[in-house]
């Protein structure tokens, strides 16, 4: 029996605390929360703010088995993460499995290493309740905000949407940026550079010190200095340094690994998350730059042994936010002799937490910086070239240099050749090019993490969840945004004569960036115009600091959150009441042919072109917007386009041939077949031959691959991944297999394997009553049409074993499913039948 009891939030973690602590201790997994306010309704009592927590279905066997462990044991040690929401799993454990305050310890560490947990223990603590209070009053806060702001969109907007506190503020970041370059009015220059050569005849590129406001400025300046004379008018050699950026918080973890790996912010946390469980890195949720002086002096050593004295520069880093917490660490590496591990995807974010770590702890890069100007008694401005040179590489020896994106072209790291003051230099070509300004650029997640941060809005552990709930609500979504095309004007002075050139250029285009979706957009809007003090960025921010407020033990959360709702909730009431419905509605012009409106507003089904009014004698006409089009940009001519579709074309084998577009985009329908159409082809371009082309790479596409009991078996790649399809059975195929070249013999494995499980799955069923009693993950539940029921234990908690399960009958099982939901079996209302009316001729 074990002495000591050890309770933390992830099994990973469990597994490696428990190789530490040896046969003495137990360690066990909670699975994250145990409790929680409750799926369905709000679950707060609004007279006093006290929540209604419950442990929720899945979670109610493993309670019980922490109960039973926790009684065993002498000293239960609650060991979630260090932070609120880690504070505050302890204290729901605490509370629900009943633990003693005399053997109850609560004890944290920010690395999972044998020296950080036997120190834990050595110091353990009473849990935070001030910690507790902030984690209890954000849950709280959030969820008056998304109970009472969702029914009024419901009502306002449309169905099934819903609001949030910090999520609403990011889709308003996006939305803004997304209004600011649509109604950017981009201006061009023209910029002029100019190559020269020197008496070794080594090229010299240098750019004019000014710019022109047109093609006769620029054409007037060439002009000007054809007969000019260039020299050299000074060589200045200045040194300098790059110093190397503090250890990783979780937001520039986020930024750089999104810019140098190309992970989103949820991927990076995954990876994180599992490096911290095991072992290799300090907490992944922080916003300190601080290292310890262990870290600091473990990679003092590493830096003189691989690299040499000169390499080591120690330092200390503060952070500049308020709130950050400077007792917590940087993310850093748990020790820096290990310098990759062998899993690659967890070695790849690894490997930039080491180096970006040991980087900060090494001497400044000194660089030599060297700047000719070049200039002619004809020019009223000089040309000037820059360059520089490394001459001590410090921390870029190991981190080295990301350009930004927004970075045009940067000549800077250019090697100059040598030039002397006064030398005559000899003009080889100027060319003056037409260049255009652009709008700022949409978000990364990356880069919206930043502007969070920035604006003090969310936490460490906020942005991953708040950014992926922005795209699951589908009010923002990364889309590639196709380029437009330009002519831009050239103009090169060579020898004596003057050469015109029109190119074209891409511009506008854009991928893997956020752009809001017209529902994104609409909702934005209505919020703004109805709650922008929610909204609001700065009174967002002031609510994160009332809960580092609570935290720190300088203000009380029920009074916070009194205050707060006492202003909130009239608000709610006024604007249900009197709010206008908001559509997006925008009025593009008149239908040629009927002399009719046409707008374009969000409907039942989205995004549509509606032509004419509801109040007119005939009924308006809709047609939905293709994904690439939006309410506020699509033109008239491009709505009327829409009304085109569906068309029908040419029978092909016996089989009726249409094009239309639906919710998922656009298509062509071979008989009963939907076949979506290419994304970037226009559906309208799609005659009878393409539409040939399509249908037959369709069937190439299902073309069986196999065979399975004389049956065909064919493939295809769905939304959980690549499967199999035999009869009315799916098969997913799991990443071991090469999808591409699956043999006979592994296709007879999969399906068998599928068949074997599916023979299993049901211990009884009645088809009829959408009811079955199945084996799951978890041991045998009940499912009723969508719902999953558990099955209570016997008398005395027993369970009730699979033999049993077989005999029982239907009407037990309903009274088994009513216990748990009274209406589940409850007579819906009959709804009332629409009146018929005779259609017009």
């Amino acid at each position: 029996m074990s002495k000591s009891l050890v309770i933390v939030e992830s099994p990973a973690k469990a597994k490696t605390i428990q190789k530490y602590l040896g046969k003495d201790f137990e360690v066990k997994s909670s699975f994250g929360h145990i409790r929680d306010l409750p799926k369905k309704g709000m679950g707060i009592n609004l007279d006093d703010f006290t929540p209604d927590y419950e442990v929720p279905e899945d979670k109610k066997k493993l309670v019980s088995e922490l109960k039973s462990a926790a009684k065993k044991a002498d000293v239960v040690w609650l060991a979630s993460d260090e932070d609120r929401e880690g504070e505050a799993i302890a204290w729901h454990l605490a509370q629900e499995l009943k633990l003693k305050d005399d053997n109850t310890k609560r004890i944290v560490f920010h690395e999972i290493t044998k020296n950080a947990i036997l120190k834990a223990i050595e110091n353990p603590r009473k849990i935070d309740q001030n910690l507790v209070n902030a984690q209890q009053a954000r849950r709280i806060l959030d969820r008056i905000v998304g109970f009472e702001m969702s029914p009024v969109l419901w009502r306002k907007v449309r169905t099934g949407l819903s609001a949030g506190r910090v999520q609403s503020v990011a889709v308003r970041l996006i939305v803004e940026r997304e209004k600011e370059i649509q109604n950017f009015k981009s201006k061009s220059v023209f910029k002029v550079n100019g190559t020269f050569l020197n008496k070794e005849k080594q090229v010299l590129s240098a750019k004019l010190k000014a710019t022109f406001n047109n093609e006769k400025e620029a054409e007037f300046f060439l002009e000007k200095i054809k007969p000019a004379e260039f020299k050299v008018l000074n060589v200045e050699m200045k040194p300098g340094y790059r110093s190397p950026s503090a250890p990783f918080t979780t937001s520039t973890l986020q930024q750089e690994a999104s810019s140098r790996l190309g992970y989103n912010v949820t991927t990076t946390m995954r990876v994180a998350q599992r490096l911290y469980e095991e072992g290799y890195i300090t907490y992944m949720r922080t916003d300190s730059v601080n290292l310890s002086q262990e870290a600091i002096e473990g990679a003092k050593q590493q830096i003189v042994r691989e690299f040499g004295e000169r390499y080591s520069k120690p330092k200390k880093y503060t952070t500049k936010s308020s709130s950050a917490q400077e007792a917590h660490e940087a993310i850093r590496p748990t020790d820096f002799k290990l310098k990759r591990i062998a899993d690659e995807q967890l070695n790849k974010l690894y490997q930039l937490i080491y180096k970006r770590t040991l980087a900060s702890q090494m001497a400044n890069a000194e660089i030599e910086k060297t700047v000719i100007e070049i200039g002619a008694k004809e020019s009223d401005y000089p040309f000037e070239a820059q360059g520089e040179v490394i001459a001590f590489d410090g921390f870029l020896r190991v981190y080295g240099i990301l350009k930004s994106e927004d970075v045009e072209d940067d000549d800077e790291n250019t090697l100059l050749p040598k030039v002397k003051t006064g030398e005559v230099l000899e003009r080889k070509s100027v060319t003056a090019k037409e260049k255009f300004s652009r709008p700022a650029s949409r978000y990364t997640e990356a880069g919206l993490v930043k502007k969070l941060e920035e604006l003090g809005i969310g936490r460490p552990s906020t942005y991953a969840p708040t950014i992926q709930t922005i795209q699951n609500r589908e009010y923002v979504e990364k889309k590639e945004i196709l380029p437009q095309k330009r002519e831009v004007i050239e103009i090169t002075l060579e020898k004596e004569e003057l050469n015109r050139k029109v190119l074209v250029e891409n511009f506008g285009g854009d991928r893997n960036k956020f752009t809001p979706t017209d529902i994104g957009v609409v909702v934005n809007d209505f919020l703004i115009q109805n709650f922008e003090e929610i909204l609001d960025y700065g009174f967002t921010a002031k609510v994160e600091q009332d809960f580092d407020d609570i935290a720190n033990g300088d203000e009380k959360w029920k009074s916070m959150l009194k205050n707060f709702y006492n202003d909130f909730h009239p608000k709610i009431e006024d604007v249900a009441e009197n709010a206008d419905r908001a559509t997006g509605e925008r009025l593009l012009g008149k239908d040629p042919k009927s002399g009719k409106n046409v707008y374009a507003r969000i409907g039942r089904f989205g995004p549509m072109i509606q032509i004419g009014d509801s109040d007119d004698e005939e009924k308006p006409i809709f047609a939905s917007l293709m994904n690439s089009q939006n309410i506020a940009t699509i033109s008239l001519e491009e709505a009327l386009e829409l009304f085109k579709i569906p068309f029908e074309l040419n029978d092909y084998e016996g089989k009726p041939v249409s094009v239309g577009v639906g919710r998922y985009g656009p298509y062509v329908k071979w008989g009963d077949t939907f076949i979506s159409i290419p994304r970037k082809e226009d559906p309208l371009s799609i005659d009878n031959q393409r539409a040939i082309e399509i249908i037959e790479e369709k069937k190439e596409t299902d073309a069986p691959i196999a065979s399975y009991k004389g049956e065909a078996v064919t493939k295809g790649v769905g939304r959980f991944g690549p499967f199999l399809k035999y009869k009315n059975l799916y098969v997913n195929v799991p990443k071991k297999y090469d999808f591409d070249h699956l043999s006979q013999k592994e296709v007879n494995e999969l399906i068998d394997a599928k068949l074997e499980k599916e023979a299993n799955r049901y211990i009884q069923e009645w088809k009829d009553e959408k009811i079955s009693i199945e084996n799951g993950r978890w041991g045998p539940f009940i499912k009723y049409k969508k719902s999953n029921f558990k099955i209570p234990p016997k008398k005395g908690s027993e369970k009730y074993t699979v033999e049993e399960l077989k005999e029982v009958s239907l009407e037990q099982v309903k009274k088994w499913i009513t216990i748990q939901d009274k209406n589940a079996f409850a007579e819906s209302k009959p709804t009332a039948k629409k009146k018929t009316t005779a259609k017009k001729k």
